[in-house]
């Protein structure tokens, strides 16, 4: 029997049992494809119980709104980061065309050329110094609200009891949160569970 997006109310113990059964068939088969170091860290019984958690569908629409979240928050940042490469773009445009306007306006006074060039670099150092600058705070930002976004979704998963969620920072539970996660996803479109 395949799980649905029924609720866990609607089944019968048998047909909960043979749901669970399924999911935990499911969930030790992609761990096999693990690296060893992850396959160890997921034992039958965290497997079962994450299942388990499964059952009713629930988790299955919380990862779906988490996974939107994360796409509208991912375009944001995106489109911020375009307009600020746009804008730095402009700028430099903008300088050129003033600096070679500056140079043509001393083509007849030799003694100022140097003079015009040496603040025409001395500008262009400063630009790119600035705009080099506000785009590494606008990375920096980025990766901020990433972290927050990341975090937020630790502490949903967590909160709706889905095993091996839980605030952290550390690289490697990261990685196997997102591991867990896409396990997850694949579940709910091997079962085209729609929320």
């Amino acid at each position: 029997m395949e799980p649905s997006s029924s609720s866990g109310g609607d089944y019968s113990n048998k047909e909960k049992q043979d749901r669970h059964y399924a999911l935990l068939n499911d969930f030790q088969e992609m761990s096999r494809d693990l690296p060893l170091s992850f396959q160890q860290r997921l034992p039958y019984t965290t497997l079962s119980n994450l299942a388990f958690a499964l059952l009713d569908g629930t988790v299955f629409e919380i990862v779906q709104y988490l996974e939107e979240i994360q796409q509208m928050t991912e375009k944001k940042m995106l489109d911020q980061r375009s307009k600020l490469l746009n804008s730095i773009k402009v700028q430099k445009l903008e300088q050129a065309r003033t600096h070679q306007a500056n140079l043509l306006a001393c083509q007849n006074r030799l003694h100022h050329l140097n003079v015009v060039k040496a603040t025409n670099e001395r500008e262009k150092q400063e630009l790119e110094e600035r705009l080099k600058e506000e785009l590494q705070n606008l990375d920096e930002k980025i990766v901020n609200q990433l972290d927050e976004r990341v975090n937020e979704q630790q502490v949903t998963l967590q909160e709706s009891g889905v095993l091996g969620f839980f605030p952290t920072t550390n690289p490697q539970e990261i990685k196997l949160q997102m591991y867990l996660l896409q396990f997850i996803i694949k579940l709910r479109n091997k079962y085209q569970i729609v929320t």
